[in-house]
């Protein structure tokens, strides 16, 4: 039973998105053996060293991203791998999934400042210029997508960006081809980004037409790391711009729902931080 605890943090941990292909490295790595959370209690320093020792020792290739104060007493608020987790400050405990804040009604890993932070710094790392923009005049949001060209739910996500457009929403894409560096859909999305026309190209493709081959310095492999690194785990996987994962496909209508949702929540955070 232990060893299936640990293999399933493990995968949790992991850097490999689940809706594409492995990696060759990732295909090769055989994970780290679990060692008794007692050996984490007991490592010396601070709440913070102890959080990043218990994580080392559950998978030493996870790369923690940050370390803080949880908003749950007594547990540090933990990224890695662009997956949030709380670890107990002695180090022995973790935990993964919601943590569910009865009296606010909200779930304290899923609206984590520090992980929208996060993703949002990672993502405004990709110059405007290396996305594929579909944008109203005078949106009044704008989403990032990580898209493929292959998947059903991203070509039907793409079937609605006039509807998308009407509501107000810009949508800016980024490549990840969940099939994996080297694959054919990696191939076809370097070669939709190197077309003259990004979103003519994007367009057919998404409609099952044929890519052009074409090759030149494009931002695909950068943009399927960082969609790595905060953790994307299938497409489309869509994102405001403070860095709040919105969904994955989402009907235009309940995606502009959820737009004004965040949107009024933040105004009385905004009103309550400005000067008199």
């Amino acid at each position: 039973m232990t060893r299936l605890i640990t293999a399933a943090l493990l995968g949790a941990l992991s850097l490999t998105a689940c809706a594409q292909a492995p990696q060759p490295d990732a295909a090769a790595a055989k994970p780290a053996a679990a060692k008794p959370a007692s050996a984490a209690s007991a490592a010396s320093g601070s709440a913070d060293d102890r959080a990043r020792a218990a994580i080392a020792k559950l998978n030493p290739r996870a790369k923690v991203e940050y370390v803080g104060a949880a908003p749950l007493p007594g547990f540090r608020e933990v990224i890695a791998g662009g997956q949030l987790l709380y670890v107990s400050d002695d180090g022995r405990y973790l935990m993964q999934g919601a943590v569910l804040d009865l009296e606010q009604q909200e779930d304290l890993m899923q609206n984590s400042p520090a992980l929208a932070g996060y993703r949002s710094k990672l993502i405004a790392t990709i110059p405007k210029s290396e996305r594929i923009v579909f944008a109203p005049p005078n949106a009044k949001y704008t989403v990032t997508v990580f898209t493929d060209i292959e998947c059903g739910y991203c070509r039907k996500l793409h079937g609605e960006i006039g509807e998308l457009n009407r509501q107000g929403i810009a949508v800016e894409y980024l490549a990840f081809p969940r099939m994996g560096l080297g694959s054919q859909d990696h191939k076809d999305m370097i070669s939709v980004w190197c077309s003259p026309d990004r979103k003519r190209a994007l367009t057919d493709a998404k409609a099952g037409k044929p890519v052009a081959s074409r090759d030149c310095k494009n931002p695909v492999t950068m943009e399927f790391d960082v969609g790595q690194r905060i953790g994307v785990s299938g497409t489309p996987a869509i994102y405001s711009t403070e860095g709040v994962q919105l969904g994955g496909y989402l009907p235009p209508a309940a995606l502009r729902a959820k737009l004004d949702e965040l949107a009024a929540k933040k105004a009385p955070a905004a009103a309550g931080g400005a000067a008199p």
